[in-house]
């Protein structure tokens, strides 16, 4: 389980860092304010939950590999994927329909965050 959320999570940042510069250079005067700011919220919460999916993957080396700990990891892909997924969508394309996916993402990342509190309360008890 370590192995595959450290892979992943590095590949999640390898992708958040493409996608930056993407949208610092080549979305550069192609869309507008309101679309910009979106994907830069996308890419800002990628890069987060990359790390929290580090997290997770470095946790399971040295701990057991629980139930919560492998949800949190799975709940912090999914949460990338839905979340920052649909707002790179809906900035790149416009379909405003998009944006009502986006909060299952949020939850997906609020729930990964509190199957890891959960973790950690209980490994450190």
């Amino acid at each position: 389980m370590a192995k595959l959320f450290i892979t992943l999570a590095s590949l999640s940042g390898m992708f958040a860092v493409i996608f930056g510069a993407f949208g610092a250079h080549a979305l550069k005067g192609k869309l507008d304010d309101q679309a910009i700011k979106i994907f830069e919220t996308a890419v800002q919460y990628h890069f987060y939950h990359s790390f929290a999916l580090l997290m997770v993957g470095v946790i399971a080396l040295s701990q057991s590999q629980t139930v919560l700990l492998k949800s949190s990891g799975w709940l912090f892909v999914v949460g990338i994927l839905v979340f920052s997924g649909s707002l790179y969508l809906l900035s790149l394309t416009g379909v405003r329909w998009l944006g009502a996916i986006t909060p299952l993402g949020g939850l997906a990342l609020i729930a990964g965050w509190a199957c890891l509190a959960a973790t950690s309360w209980k490994l450190l008890v």
